[in-house]
């Protein structure tokens, strides 16, 4: 992309990119009421319904926020042949987003997370879900329908929420797949499978997702002990890149043995839920231009802080995240390439 010489030609450049989003997705749903009395039944409350809401979530949310940023998100996944299937797709196809890469099996429900919400305090939440691995059939068509995509994306973001899509074997063989196709992936980890992605191009965990992965523990202020986990996680994992975000410190980012701190802006915190979707998704975009990992880092830590400011999980607002890059200069703050 040699053609790149401002922000606004990133940008513009999003535009143009498509990106394979393979792993757990789900439905959240919300029951929004009123209560003022107790049940005579046990001691609950009584909601009384205003408002029901089904949203995509899980990696549909990060394809959501792919899509927010101008670029066309190819999602794959493994869902019900149920209701909640059937809810699922209606929700994609309303959203504008592909469903062929979408496997239904009748042996597997529907990850559904059902919030019931009164005034603005959270009552209950009631999951539906499966977490084993998929059977060896699942697998088949999965894989078929990620290489079908594969050979169309510029870049393949793995968003692991541990509800079975991933075991060790598939993330092998699809990382094989992205490096054989020369494809570069960026990999949104979990507990299960933190160690399974050798040989991925960029790791994005949290800070404590990092420790639990590595079996460590230090306190957070301990930066020689925080940068000494990341090496082990780069020598584990046999990738130069790993991005580490650090709630409201702000991010890390390692390009082999060069370290980058870049800390979060002040802002009015409302909601946290969905900020590390829209950092994966930013990244993501930033790899398959080739921009420096400073650069990536930086945009992707904007867009986190953006989405914090919203209550619940929206996908970034692209037009404000042009505006506050430019507004702190951060193409001219960091390099775009990589030397």
């Amino acid at each position: 992309m040699d053609s790149i010489k401002s922000l606004e030609d990133i940008f513009e450049a999003f535009n143009s990119l498509k990106v394979l989003v393979v792993g757990d997705v789900m439905i959240d749903s919300y029951l929004w009421g009123k209560t003022s009395r107790i049940s005579p039944e046990a001691p609950v409350p009584i909601v009384n319904v205003v408002k029901r809401e089904k949203r995509l979530g899980g990696a549909a949310n990060v394809a959501l926020n792919v899509q927010a940023m101008g670029a066309t998100p190819l999602l794959c996944s493994v869902i019900g042949d149920d209701q909640d299937g059937a809810d699922y797709l209606r929700l994609m196809e309303e959203k504008g987003l592909s469903i062929e890469g979408i496997v239904q099996s009748p042996e597997r429900v529907t990850t559904i997370k059902h919030r019931i919400i009164a005034g603005a305090q959270q009552l209950l939440r009631v999951d539906s879900e499966i977490e084993h691995n998929l059977a060896d059939y699942e697998e088949r068509y999965l894989e078929e329908r990620y290489l079908q995509l594969l050979k169309q994306a510029d870049v393949v973001i793995f968003e692991d929420y541990d509800k079975g899509i991933f075991s060790k074997q598939n993330i092998q063989r699809f990382l094989e797949l992205a490096n054989e196709y020369n494809v570069p992936s960026v990999i949104d980890p979990k507990k299960k499978n933190f160690l399974s992605y050798v040989g991925c191009t960029l790791f994005k965990p949290n800070l404590k997702e990092l420790k639990e992965g590595l079996k460590v523990d230090f306190a957070d202020e301990n930066l020689p002990a925080f940068e000494e986990a990341v090496e082990e996680l780069q020598e584990q994992l046999q990738t130069k890149q790993v991005l580490v975000t650090l709630s409201e410190r702000g991010v890390f980012v390692a390009d082999g043995a060069e370290k980058t701190y870049i800390g979060a802006h002040r802002r009015s915190i409302s909601d946290v839920s969905g900020a590390g979707d829209t950092v994966i998704s930013i990244a993501a975009l930033c790899m398959a231009l080739k921009t420096s990992m400073p650069f990536m880092a930086g945009l992707s830590n904007l867009g986190g802080g953006l989405v914090c400011e919203q209550v619940g999980v929206v996908p970034v607002d692209k037009q404000r995240l042009y505006e506050e890059a430019q507004r702190i200069r951060l193409f001219e703050a960091h390099e775009y390439r990589n030397a």
